[in-house]
């Protein structure tokens, strides 16, 4: 076992009892334990888990992108402070305090790449059970809590004539070498164009217009086309049940933001201004939106008495007995 396969057998694990769990489930409900549709639904099903587990962290990831876009102002500041300042110790006061910002605000450069972080132990184990399942099947092995023969009947599964196992690059071979093409081509077109939807949609709707100025806006661009465009090189070498897997977590990623934009969007974003005229129409009360900063209303005082003579109490006229 080389040293990926040692670090990835806990990821694998998982992953493959995942797919036993759903896979037996399924096929008590009656589905045919071999057939490829079966394990595709087995495949989603190891998305949902995932992703379903995975929202809490997907809520940190919100909260530290609506911190890096208030510490806008701050940044744009230390940057002017620091301008023309190439030494030695410049750039590192500038380092220091810039960290210092980002501790002060709850953020980090790196937050909103923090689920796909999580996400890709989890995508490379499945990339390699359903890319070494041909193998093990002809060796008659298991795959973590796969058995031999469930690896054997997943080897032998295909939807629309092409085998789960297959990839465009490798081809499913003979017959199915059409069926392979086609279905990859797709698949991969399907999982690019979920993804940069999903990027433009953000970049849209829910940046506000400080965080439209920022120096971070030209990466976040730059990374709009490349990661698609990454990940459709790369899809020719995945099997389709991995495109399967990696198209369904896009799909679900889309409708989680536009969940997002729509009822907790970015504060001064365009989608800010839409749900507080929805609200406004409805004559519903503005609801602080998730990551803003409260601000304290100042406290009124009470008006002083005005100075002068004190009054005296006046007593009642008492009746004369």
């Amino acid at each position: 076992m080389d040293f990926l396969s040692t670090i990835l057998l806990p990821f694998t694990w998982v992953v493959s009892w995942i797919l036993w769990a759903f896979h037996a489930g399924l096929s008590w409900l009656g589905l045919d334990p071999a057939n490829g549709w079966t394990w595709t639904f087995s495949i989603i099903g190891l998305v949902l888990v995932i992703r379903a587990a995975l929202i809490p962290v997907f809520v940190k990831q919100i909260k530290a992108q609506r911190g890096m876009q208030a510490l806008q102002p701050d940044l744009r500041k230390l940057q002017q402070k620091y301008k023309g300042k190439t030494d030695q110790l410049s750039r590192q006061a500038m380092t220091q305090e810039q960290m210092a910002l980002y501790k002060k605000h709850g953020t980090n450069p790196f937050s909103a790449c923090l689920p796909m972080l999580v996400q890709m132990p989890f995508f490379f184990a499945l990339f390699r059970v359903l890319s070494t399942a041909s193998q093990a099947s002809a060796n008659g092995e298991g795959i973590g809590a796969l058995s031999p023969e469930l690896i054997r009947q997943f080897d032998a599964s295909s939807i629309f004539g092409a085998p789960l196992s297959a990839s465009l690059l490798h081809g499913g071979g003979g017959a199915n070498q059409a069926a392979v093409v086609v279905l990859s081509i797709i698949m991969i077109l399907a999982m690019t164009a979920s993804q940069f939807i999903t990027q433009k949609q953000i970049m849209a709707k829910n940046m506000s217009a400080e965080a439209m100025q920022s120096p971070f806006m030209k990466q976040q661009q730059m990374m709009l086309y490349i990661l698609p465009l990454v990940f459709g090189i790369g899809g020719i070498n995945f099997p389709i049940g991995v495109l399967i897997y990696w198209t369904t977590t896009n799909i679900w990623t889309m409708a989680q933001q536009f969940f997002v934009i729509r009822r907790m969007p970015t504060p001064g974003s365009q989608a800010a201004r839409e749900l507080a005229d929805r609200r406004a129409k409805k004559g519903l009360p503005m609801v602080p939106l998730l990551g803003e900063r409260k601000t304290e209303e100042p406290a009124v005082e009470a008006p002083a008495e005005p100075k002068g003579q004190r009054h005296q109490p006046q007593r009642k006229n008492r009746k004369r007995k």
